[in-house]
């Protein structure tokens, strides 16, 4: 007698709700190169390569006099326009951590006073004399040559924050494929999702994490 193997990664197939109508869902391009993807595959987006970007730093909103210095090259390849945000959170004695949000709100990491961040803006915070205090922030200004450019989705691997979910599937080994994604106020059933092969487990929960800040809520 044949076995049957079920494949229960069919389409929408990780949902357990979602907003009513069209609210929780986008449609987007899925980048060629990406491979055959079921539904479920957690995802990332990778900005269009829209020309140079370059960034500037504004003056601390908040209490502490350490300075924010950007890296050369001061941007990576998936930054975005906008307004990045490194947020204290952890005050302490000649030192200090912060957390990093994109424009979109996104947290993208932590940095440390006197390490080096090299997420999608690159830099270093020096210490001063008056410590820094939870709640202040540094503002970094990305612009692009071309802000507009729609930028692409590929398989996180825990090198990107994690966007989005594909509630399809698709082949996007050789083309890029346009496809739904589920973006925003949902939830889903988070041993339905399908990560990309090497994924650790810190990372998957780094990434429901990011997700969470979509309303991308996992049960």
């Amino acid at each position: 007698m044949p076995v049957l193997t079920e494949d229960l990664a069919r389409t929408a197939g990780y949902l357990v709700s979602e907003a009513s109508g069209n609210r929780s869902r986008e449609q987007i391009v899925v980048a060629s190169g990406s491979g055959i993807l079921k539904a479920g595959a957690v995802l990332s987006y990778v900005a269009a390569a829209s020309g140079a970007a370059s960034a500037a730093v504004g003056v601390l909103v908040g209490t502490g006099n350490g300075a924010l210095t950007l890296a050369n090259p001061s941007v990576g390849t998936g930054v975005k326009a906008g307004i990045y945000k490194v947020v204290c959170i952890e005050p302490a004695t000649d030192g200090g951590t912060f957390v990093v949000e994109d424009p979109d709100g996104i947290v993208i990491g932590r940095a440390v006073v006197g390490t080096a961040f090299t997420g999608d803006v690159k830099f270093t915070i020096a210490d001063g004399s008056t410590d820094f205090v939870a709640g202040s922030w540094f503002p970094i200004t990305v612009t692009k040559a071309n802000p507009t450019a729609v930028g692409k989705y590929v398989p996180y691997d825990g090198s990107r924050s994690a966007t989005a979910i594909l509630y399809e599937g698709a082949d996007a080994t050789s083309v890029d494929r346009r496809r739904t994604v589920t973006a925003r106020d949902s939830e889903v059933q988070i041993t339905e999702l399908v990560w990309a092969s090497g994924v650790t487990t810190n990372q998957k929960t780094a990434a429901l994490a990011s997700l969470a800040t979509l309303g991308i809520i996992g049960r």
